[in-house]
C-alpha cells in the first residue's frame, strides 16, 4: 500500500529587513500550500529577514525582530495544521547561526543550523555566521520568553538532526550544502531519511540554472528520495537577482518546477509523491551495504504523519507525474532577469521612473530594450490580475488612487521611461537617427540635445586659465590633449543625465526623480574602456555584468521576439564612442581603440577570474587555443596588453555603478572581484619575461 504525501515548496520575493512584509509573504505561501492539500511547506533561506541583510546580520535587532515575526507566525492559526520549514538567523550561546526552524502548530520541533556556509564569489556568510561544526550532534536551545509564552516550551533541540513522523523521516539541507562534495543528503539517504528540504538564496547568473538543477536531480537519482528546493526570488537590495525556480524532485525526476523569472512575489509549487517509490528505488544491494557503515542521525520524534491517515484507498489522491525540465536560453535570461531586477528596484525605491542616455550604440540600446521587456512583464502581470503589480504600476506612473491599468508596454514606458540623445559635433547622423527610432519603438519620452556649447565653454575655461588650447589628435594634438577632450564630453553627459533625471518629471507635471541607468557592459568594465565619472556613472546598470557577445545575441532575439526591425541597424553598426572628430580617413572604433576584440575580452575575463590565471598561465592556455591562427608573439602581445590596461584602469572599478550580476568574470570591485586597485608593476615584469622566454624558445624551435 502506497503512502501518498502532498508537499509544497516556494519562491518568495523577500526584501532585506522588511520584517512585516516578509512575514506576510511567508503566511501567504503557507495559506496557498494548505489550500493545495499540502502537509509540508518549505521556504527560502533566511526568509524572515531577507537573505541580503549583509552586515545587518551583526546587529542584535535583526535577531530580535526575527523572533518577533516568528512569534506572530506561531500564533497565526492560518499557519497551523502543516509542517513548516522556515528560515531565520538564530543566536545560540552568543554565536550567530543561519538556521532552519521546523515547527508544527505552536510546537517548535527542531532548530537546524547551517553546516557549510557560502563564502566565496558574491557570498560572505562567514562574516556574519558560524557554521555548525558538530555533525549529527544536538544541544538544547533556550527559547526566548516571548516564544515560550506561546509554545509552552522552554527548550528545543538545536543541531544536526532529522524529524521522524509516523510515516517517514525528513532532513534539511541549506543552499551551499547541496554544492559541497560531501553533501548531507548522501549520509541522510543512507540512514533512511526519505524527504530532503533545501532552502536557498541562490542568485541568477547566465547559464547557471542547469548546474543547480543537475545537482538537485543527481542528489536523488543516485541516492533516491524526495527533494524539495525553495529559493529566494527578486532583488532584495543588492546587485543580485535571486531567480526562484522552486523544484520538487523524486528519484531524479522533476515532478514540480516553478518559474525562474516572475513578478509574482509568492509562488508555491505543490506535488503529491509516493513514499513507497523511494523505498523501492533504494532496494539496491550497494545501498543496503553502505547504509550499515554510515553514522546515524538523531531522530526527533513527532506526533503526526505527513500522509493521509487510514488504510482505505482514496482514488482522488494521485501522484504527480514527472515533467521535462524547463530552461531559458541565455537571450531570454537577459530579457527577463535584469528586467525583473529593475522592476523590484523601481517599485521599492519609490522612484518616478528611469532615465537613460541613449547613444545610438548597442549597449544603451540593450539597456533600453531591457526596460521595454520590463514593461512587457508588467503588462502581462496586470493582464493576469496581479494586484500587487497593478498597485505598484499606478504608483510608478503617479496615479496611485486611479483606475489606471497598463495594457500596452510602449504606453507604460512612455510614462516611466525617459531617454536622451546627447550629441556633439563628433556625433553622426546615423547614431542620432537610430536613437530616435528606438525611443519611438520602445515608447520612451525622448529628448534630443546638442552639447557643443557646453563642451566649448569648458574648454574655453581651461584656455583662459592656462593660456593653452588643447586639440584633438586628428588636428595635431597630443595623446593627452586628445584624451582630455574626449573626457570633457563624456563627463558632461553624466552631468546632463542627472540634471534631466531630476527635472524631467517636473517638466511633465509630476513629482519625484528618475533613476539614472548606466550602460557599460562587463567587457568594457574589465578593460576599463570608459571614462571615470562619465555617463557610465549612474544609479544602477542592468548590463554591467553581461558581455558584448551576449548583448548582440539578445538584441537579435529581441528584434524578432518584440518585432523591432530597427534593432538590426544596431547590430550592423560599428561600435564607436563618437568622442573624436570624424574625417575622411578616420572614424573612431571601440575595438581599434582597445587593441582587442570584445570576443577576446570575454576570453581574457574568464581566464583571469574563473580559471584564476595570471599573465603567464593565460598565455600558455591561449597558445594552445589560438595557434596557428595567431603566432606566439601575437598572443603574447595581446595578453600583455590586456593585463596592462586591466591594471592601469583597475581604479575605475572602485566607483562603478552597481550592476546586475550576470557573469562569473565580473570585475566588480565592490562585491565580487576583491583585488587591489593600485597595481604598481602594471607591466607584470617577471611574468612578461617568462612569456618572452617561451616565445623566444618557440621561435628557436621553429628555426631549428
Amino acid at each position: 500500500m502506497g503512502h501518498l504525501v502532498t508537499v509544497s515548496t516556494c519562491a518568495l520575493n523577500q526584501w532585506a529587513l522588511d520584517f512585516e512584509g516578509n512575514l506576510d509573504r511567508i503566511v501567504a505561501s503557507i495559506v496557498q500550500a494548505k489550500a493545495q492539500g499540502s502537509s509540508l511547506r518549505v521556504g527560502p533561506e533566511l526568509e524572515i529577514t531577507g537573505y541580503g541583510c549583509l552586515d545587518h546580520f551583526l546587529e542584535g535587532d535583526t535577531f530580535l525582530h526575527s523572533w518577533e515575526m516568528y512569534a506572530r507566525m506561531l500564533q497565526n492559526e492560518d499557519c497551523h495544521g502543516i509542517l513548516l520549514d522556515v528560515g531565520m538567523p538564530v543566536m545560540h550561546k552568543n554565536v550567530r547561526y543561519n538556521c532552519r526552524m521546523l515547527s508544527y502548530g505552536k510546537n517548535i520541533l527542531l532548530i537546524r543550523p547551517k553546516l557549510w556556509l557560502a563564502n566565496d564569489g558574491n557570498y560572505r556568510e562567514m562574516r556574519y555566521f558560524t557554521p555548525w561544526m558538530k555533525p549529527r550532534q544536538v544541544e538544547k536551545f533556550a527559547l526566548p520568553r516571548m516564544i515560550s509564552e506561546i509554545t509552552g516550551q522552554h527548550e528545543v533541540d538545536f543541531g544536526d538532526a532529522v524529524l521522524s513522523t509516523f510515516d517517514t523521516v525528513l532532513g534539511a539541507e541549506t543552499c551551499e550544502e547541496l554544492f559541497t562534495p560531501d553533501s548531507p543528503h548522501i549520509d541522510m539517504s543512507l540512514d533512511g531519511i526519505e524527504i530532503f528540504t533545501n532552502s536557498s538564496g541562490s542568485h541568477h547568473q547566465l547559464r547557471k540554472l542547469d548546474l543547480r538543477l543537475n545537482l538537485i536531480t543527481e542528489a536523488t537519482a543516485k541516492c533516491g528520495g524526495i527533494y524539495l528546493y525553495a529559493n529566494q526570488r527578486g532583488c532584495d537590495g543588492d546587485r543580485l537577482y535571486y531567480d526562484g525556480c522552486p523544484l520538487i524532485v523524486v528519484n531524479g525526476k522533476v515532478v514540480g518546477q516553478g518559474s525562474q523569472f516572475s513578478l509574482n512575489d509568492v509562488e508555491v509549487v505543490t506535488a503529491t509523491v509516493d513514499l513507497e517509490d523511494v523505498r523501492s528505488y533504494r532496494s539496491l544491494m550497494s545501498h543496503g551495504l553502505q547504509s550499515r557503515t554510515t553514522p546515524t542521525y538523531q531522530r526527533i520524534p513527532t506526533a503526526f504523519a505527513l500522509s493521509k491517515s487510514g488504510s482505505t484507498f482514496d482514488p482522488t489522491i494521485v501522484p504527480t507525474k514527472p515533467r521535462p525540465i524547463r530552461y531559458h536560453r541565455p537571450e531570454e535570461e537577459i530579457a527577463l532577469g535584469p528586467a525583473c531586477w529593475m522592476w523590484d528596484y523601481l517599485r521599492r525605491s519609490k522612484s518616478a521612473g528611469f532615465f537613460l542616455p541613449l547613444s545610438g550604440g548597442i549597449d544603451s540600446c540593450s539597456t533600453a530594450v531591457i526596460v521595454y521587456s520590463m514593461c512587457r512583464l508588467v503588462v502581462s502581470a496586470c493582464d493576469e490580475g496581479n494586484e500587487d503589480v497593478i498597485r505598484d504600476a499606478r504608483r510608478a506612473v503617479g496615479l496611485p488612487e486611479s483606475e489606471y491599468i497598463p495594457t500596452d508596454p510602449a504606453e507604460f514606458a512612455s510614462r516611466i521611461f525617459h531617454t536622451c540623445y546627447m550629441g556633439t559635433e563628433n556625433s553622426s547622423f546615423d547614431t542620432r537617427q537610430r536613437a530616435t527610432r528606438l525611443a519611438n519603438d520602445v515608447g520612451s519620452y525622448h529628448v534630443d540635445l546638442n552639447m557643443d556649447l557646453a563642451v566649448s565653454a569648458v574648454r574655453e575655461v581651461f584656455v583662459v586659465v592656462t593660456g593653452k588650447k588643447p586639440m584633438f589628435r586628428v588636428h595635431g594634438g597630443s595623446d593627452a590633449e586628445n584624451l582630455a577632450l574626449q573626457n570633457i564630453q563624456a563627463r558632461l553627459r553624466m552631468v546632463f543625465a542627472y540634471l534631466f533625471a531630476q527635472l524631467l518629471p517636473w517638466v511633465r507635471g509630476r513629482s519625484g526623480g528618475l533613476l539614472v541607468l548606466g550602460s557599460a557592459n562587463v567587457d568594457e568594465c574589465l578593460r576599463g574602456y570608459l571614462t571615470k565619472y562619465d555617463c557610465s556613472s549612474a544609479d544602477i546598470n542592468p548590463i554591467g555584468g553581461i558581455s558584448k557577445t551576449d548583448l548582440k545575441a539578445f538584441i537579435a532575439y529581441a528584434r524578432d521576439e518584440y518585432n523591432m526591425p530597427v534593432l538590426q541597424s544596431f547590430l550592423d553598426a560599428t561600435p564607436t564612442a563618437e568622442l573624436e572628430p570624424i574625417t575622411e580617413t578616420y572614424v573612431q572604433s571601440d575595438e581599434a581603440d582597445m587593441g582587442m576584440t570584445y570576443e577576446e575580452l570575454s576570453i581574457f575575463g574568464r581566464l583571469r577570474k574563473i580559471d584564476k590565471c595570471g599573465p603567464y598561465s593565460m598565455f600558455i592556455k591561449l597558445y594552445h587555443e589560438w595557434t596557428p591562427r595567431l603566432t606566439a608573439e601575437q598572443i603574447a602581445t595581446k595578453v600583455k596588453n590586456f593585463f596592462f590596461f586591466y591594471a592601469i584602469n583597475r581604479h575605475k572599478m572602485t566607483i562603478m555603478t552597481p550592476a546586475y550580476h550576470a557573469e562569473s568574470y565580473s570585475p566588480d570591485d565592490n562585491r565580487f572581484d576583491l583585488r587591489p586597485f593600485l597595481v604598481p608593476n602594471m607591466r607584470y615584469g617577471w611574468a612578461a619575461k617568462k612569456i618572452d622566454e617561451v616565445v623566444a624558445r618557440l621561435g628557436a624551435d621553429k628555426r631549428d
